[in-house]
């Protein structure tokens, strides 16, 4: 018998066909929307630095955006994509993406193959809580996502914060 993992991550990892939202708006409906804040060139933090496979000098599109649900916000989502394959995209340019970030990759060749998800509770920073509208001291979840392709290359690494309550469920399907 083999067994295939499948989470609820799996469409915010897949291209969408012509004409489709993003799937942060399929799954929230009317009621989701998002917030492009920042998109830049950078030096990423640590973490995204080595799951990105960057030197300490190496510099990767971010773009960070605040999730809403019904106007109220409840994710803050900085995604990051090495420069070989955001420079000269529309990844690294100040507007929303038609179909999200995977349709676009996809088109550009880099299609998600393997998905690593480390999920963590923790205190919000006094920057998150006041972003997310929470009392300082609240808890917090954060999910750091890192897509890879075929070759195993890494194409993007995404920090989720998310304010609660808030539950990850994962399916498995077997067969």
């Amino acid at each position: 018998m083999s067994e295939k993992w499948t989470s609820t991550s799996t469409p915010y990892l897949l291209p969408r066909h012509p004409g489709e939202v993003d799937a942060w708006t399929q799954e929230a409906g009317q009621r989701g929307t998002q917030r492009l804040v920042e998109v830049t060139t950078k030096l990423p933090p640590t973490e995204i630095r080595e799951a990105l496979h960057l030197d300490n000098h190496e510099t990767a599109v971010a773009r960070r955006r605040i999730m809403l649900l019904d106007g109220q916000p409840v994710e803050l989502t900085d995604s990051y994509y090495p420069q070989r394959i955001a420079a000269g995209t529309p990844l690294a340019e100040h507007a929303k993406i038609r179909g999200g970030a995977p349709t676009l990759l996809g088109n550009l060749g880099h299609h998600a193959h393997r998905v690593t998800e480390d999920v963590e509770a923790r205190q919000a920073t006094p920057e998150e809580a006041a972003a997310l509208h929470l009392d300082a001291g609240v808890a917090v979840l954060t999910l750091l996502r890192v897509t890879f392709s075929h070759s195993e290359q890494p194409i993007e690494a995404s920090l989720m914060v998310m304010k609660g309550p808030h539950r990850l469920r994962y399916e498995m399907e077997i067969g």
